[in-house]
């Protein structure tokens, strides 16, 4: 490690986790929550929301200074019999986050990681190279598409506002999904099952999948993630491409992402703002 800073990852599902380890110049600390196992690592430490005091303080002795989180969790179901005295007292605050949403719980956690003296970055600060700054890495957008990535970015800057979702497939200016809950695969699957009836003529624009953060989100935590697998969604789901905000987007491998859009002759795109 450089100087005196050590750094943890909090490591969640999927293949993020593992990619940025891969990317950073040195192996971090990994730890994971109970029930969330990351693919392809094992964690040093796992812990519990019951009792994150002591996990803290575990950081702490380790020598960490800083954490990034990666990887996604769903909202675990908490014991209060697990809960240890330091955990009880900070409990209040992160039931009110989980009540607000998930933006809320977010701040929670990382205002207890602050307290704790304990630096939250970005996987951006980390390893720039997964979040690609503006620019065309794949095909050609059209005109059409730049005119579709504009009304689906106000389509998510609405849903970002009510803190739902981080994406819209958009074709021809018609909104075909948003992203919620059940996220981007499940989006692209419902755009594939569509009736060809409710879509526009694909021979004046395909469509494509936008993906950005809420407004008003923490960039240092839950950015939107696209991988391999969301291109042969999209290309399943019938669209020319897939857009999102540069440098605010994390790729998991995007030098495979170029492969499979040049096989399947989609467009990737990094858009500016």
């Amino acid at each position: 490690m450089t100087g005196s800073v050590k750094t943890a990852l909090i490591a969640g599902r999927g293949g993020l986790p593992a990619a940025l380890v891969a990317a950073m110049p040195d192996r971090p600390l990994i730890a994971s929550m109970e029930g969330f196992p990351p693919e392809g690592l094992t964690p040093d430490l796992s812990f519990r929301i019951e009792r994150l005091v002591p996990f803290l303080n575990a950081l702490a002795d380790a020598g960490v200074t800083r954490v990034v989180l990666a990887g996604a969790v769903q909202r675990p179901r908490l014991d209060p019999a697990l809960l240890d005295p330091q955990t009880m007292q900070i409990l209040p605050r992160l039931l009110a986050g989980m009540q607000a949403g998930d933006d809320a719980t977010l701040r929670a956690v990382i205002g207890l990681f602050e307290e704790a003296g304990i630096a939250v970055v970005g996987v951006a600060g980390l390893a720039p190279s997964l979040v690609p700054g503006a620019g065309v890495l794949a095909g050609s957008p059209s005109s059409r598409d730049e005119a579709d990535a504009a009304r689906a970015a106000e389509i998510v800057v609405a849903l970002g506002a009510v803190d739902v979702g981080q994406g819209a497939v958009v074709q021809q200016g018609l909104c075909l999904g948003v992203e919620a809950l059940a996220g981007t695969d499940a989006l692209l699957a419902g755009v594939a099952a569509l009736p060809q009836g409710l879509r526009p003529d694909a021979a004046r624009g395909r469509g494509l999948l936008w993906k950005a953060p809420k407004p008003g989100q923490d960039l240092r935590i839950d950015l939107p993630t696209l991988g391999p697998g969301t291109v042969r969604a999209a290309a399943e789901a019938g669209l020319g491409g897939i857009a999102w905000a540069a440098g605010r987007v994390i790729l998991l491998e995007p030098a495979a992402m170029q492969e499979e859009a040049g096989r399947l002759g989609l467009f990737l795109w990094a858009r500016g703002a």
